[in-house]
């Protein structure tokens, strides 16, 4: 079990069945934390309202989050674009899972981390909801398209990869997009008087400084299956969760993590 001060999740898009609740599941049963951090889009409204969907695995993941809740693990939920319901209850409990429009997250050595899932402050939720529900529907076909893939490359020996990242990140509007969300997610940081941000929303696992203020995303669990964690010195790490479960022919207690360090003297930095 590997133990950490805070885990950072969110975009777990349970309801879909682009929902990767299996990995989910194993990372939870292997990793643990202080305080866990849910960051918006964890059930997804938008979809359930169109066809009901909710497999066994999916309520797995909600009843092992209470169960740390349970156990002393201070979690707390801010809800996304595709959870907004949630955003009615902030300020109320649930089963112990506590629920906020934002949170203020102070790292081991002192930072402020501003929480929140970024939805606000993206310019096609805020002006052009059509265009988000558009963009959801070519994303879902696409996931489609992405789980048949996997498969055949599992049958081949061949470890995940994701179709929906590669187009996001080759496509030249869809990378100006991300750039111009982190560039005002840390204009709003700094204007907000913190060290940093950490957020979800672009399903792309990040820590960076921009402009002197630290710029974290934990990305997803549906296509880069990353969670960002913080160490007991409060340094940051992207951990990604991509090896590839056969069900029947991988026990669990042959599974392996895959972490992804990031800089941690560049992390380290302070804007002070």
């Amino acid at each position: 079990m590997n133990r950490y001060r805070t885990i950072f999740i969110s975009d777990v898009h349970l309801g879909t069945p682009g929902c990767q609740a299996n990995y989910l599941l194993d990372f939870l049963r292997y990793n643990d934390a202080e305080t866990i951090y849910l960051i918006g889009d964890i059930i997804d409204g938008w979809r359930l309202k169109k066809s009901w969907f909710w497999p066994q695995e999916h309520n797995d993941v909600l009843q092992k989050l209470l169960k740390k809740a349970r156990k002393g693990c201070r979690v707390i939920y801010v809800p996304g674009n595709h959870d907004e319901a949630g955003r009615q209850f902030a300020g109320m409990s649930f089963g112990r899972i506590r629920i906020r429009h934002e949170d203020i997250h102070v790292l081991a050595d002192g930072r402020r981390l501003w929480v929140t899932h970024g939805d606000l402050f993206d310019g096609v939720m805020q002006y052009a909801r059509w265009l988000a529900y558009l963009g959801d529907w070519l994303y879902s076909v696409i996931l489609v398209a992405n789980r048949w893939f996997n498969r055949l490359r599992t049958r081949f020996g061949y470890p995940y990869w994701s179709l929906s990242q590669y187009l996001k990140h080759s496509v030249k509007n869809a990378v100006s997009f991300i750039s111009s969300f982190e560039t005002m997610m840390a204009h709003e940081t700094r204007r907000r008087g913190c060290d940093g941000v950490v957020c979800g929303h672009i399903h792309k696992a990040e820590i960076k400084m921009i402009d002197g203020v630290l710029y974290c995303n934990d990305g997803d669990w549906v296509e880069s299956l990353t969670a960002m964690v913080e160490h007991f010195d409060g340094s940051l790490e992207i951990v990604h969760w991509n090896e590839i479960k056969s069900s029947a022919a991988v026990p669990e207690r042959q599974l392996r993590i895959t972490k992804v360090s990031v800089n941690v003297e560049h992390v380290m930095e302070s804007t002070e």
